[in-house]
């Protein structure tokens, strides 16, 4: 079936846009050609406040949602403005009780270690089962995130980490606000001029929310555990699938989904 462009591309990051801990020169060409097609890109992600910055003031993008739709920047001319979904006090206390869960976690599965950038982080705790690490067999993986939601707090695992926060906020949630502030777009119009780029468990409720999706191929692994699979899986994985799902998208001058 064949529909128009979209008119915003919401994209995972980790193993989405990047590839084996690096961003392709492929992913950063397609990024540039979306946007001088006129279409907005927003990285959501799980990454970190520091790495957000980073994304919103070097790479082509309406703006970044990060840390798992803790907070949204959105670049203003040559500054940037940050939307928070707590104050200060509140993420101080929430990351006070964060660190207790960790402490318990990293005890109960041997091999989760802190992810090293949890200083650059604002709201939630990430701790590495395979970045820097030897990687966790799923099963202990989903063991950990298992006993993060018995201690009271929230969790989710990426292709890397397994983030730990306390709050309402959540991806799907996140996007919906802003397409409605910047945008004004209901369900209708999300469904028809949004698309979502994932690979992991961690965006089946994105997959869910946005009929337009697109897996990169290391999604196969994950397809039996998704309530929804993307529209689409592409055949490269990571940022090599992203860059050829955006190649066929614009030079088809519509996707194919």
């Amino acid at each position: 079936m064949q529909e128009t462009l979209p008119r915003v591309v919401l994209t995972d990051v980790d193993d989405t846009l990047t590839w084996e801990g690096r961003l392709p020169a492929e992913t950063l060409r397609a990024l540039y050609r979306l946007h001088e097609a006129g279409i907005a890109v927003v990285p959501i992600t799980g990454a970190c406040a520091g790495w957000c910055d980073q994304m919103a003031r070097t790479w082509p993008v309406a703006a970044v949602i990060g840390e798992n739709g803790a907070f949204v920047i959105e670049g203003e001319g040559r500054h940037l403005r940050y939307h928070d979904s707590q104050d200060e006090a509140t993420r101080v206390r929430h990351r006070a009780r964060l660190a207790e869960v960790a402490v318990q976690l990293v005890r109960e599965v041997p091999g989760l270690a802190p992810a090293r950038d949890n200083v650059y982080r604002r709201y939630d705790l990430a701790l590495d089962h395979a970045q820097e690490v030897e990687p966790l067999p799923a099963a202990e993986v989903r063991r950990a995130l298992l006993a993060a939601h018995a201690a009271g707090v929230q969790a989710t695992a990426s292709s890397i980490h397994l983030n730990l926060w306390i709050g309402d906020f959540n991806k799907p949630l996140a996007a919906r606000r802003w397409l409605e502030r910047r945008y004004g777009m209901g369900q209708a119009e999300r469904a028809a001029q949004v698309v979502f780029v994932g690979d992991s468990p961690n965006d089946a409720q994105m997959f869910a929310a946005y009929p337009r999706s697109i897996g990169v191929a290391n999604i196969a692994s994950h397809l039996s555990g998704l309530p929804r699979p993307p529209a689409r899986i592409t055949r490269a994985p990571g940022g090599f699938g992203f860059a050829e799902w955006v190649d066929d998208c614009l030079e088809m001058g519509s996707d194919t989904i």
